[in-house]
């Protein structure tokens, strides 16, 4: 597996971890598991077309479990849920400035799903590292809008 690691300390680019993402078949039975079995309630729900799902959040502290659903065969959220069934799917952290991060990891030699930022759900911007750079996890830069 293709990974890089950073050649100097510098500051963490990562200000808290925004969310924890799972795909789904159903998102109404997990919404119901999570509330049913925890006691959590899902705080937002929202289709985001661009990425062809819909996702509930469920606030835990000041992060989020993001469940997600597939809208359509061709989201890569589907041919996750294909390959390798329902479960974790990325990992979402909070940064500063979702651009200067994405700068950041491109100079370190990370490689990059996204190009340049773009809009994401509750008004955020995002941006996401590729999991072959990143020791087998999708990592999603998330600026809050």
């Amino acid at each position: 597996m293709e990974a890089h690691t950073p050649s100097g300390p510098r500051d963490c680019l990562f200000t808290e971890i925004d969310h924890v993402a799972i795909a789904v078949r159903d998102l109404d039975a997990a919404t119901s598991y999570y509330e049913e079995t925890f006691g959590a309630r899902v705080v937002h729900r929202e289709q985001i077309s661009s990425d062809k799902v819909e996702e509930a959040l469920i606030q835990v502290a000041d992060s989020f479990i993001q469940l997600l659903r597939p809208t359509s065969d061709e989201s890569g959220v589907a041919r996750f849920i294909e390959t390798r069934g329902e479960g974790l799917h990325h990992v979402g952290y909070r940064v500063a400035s979702c651009a200067a991060a994405l700068e950041a990891v491109k100079r370190a030699g990370g490689r990059m799903i996204d190009a340049a930022p773009r809009p994401g759900s509750r008004g955020t911007m995002v941006a996401f590292v590729h999991p072959k750079g990143a020791f087998g996890t999708l990592i999603e830069l998330v600026e809050e809008g």
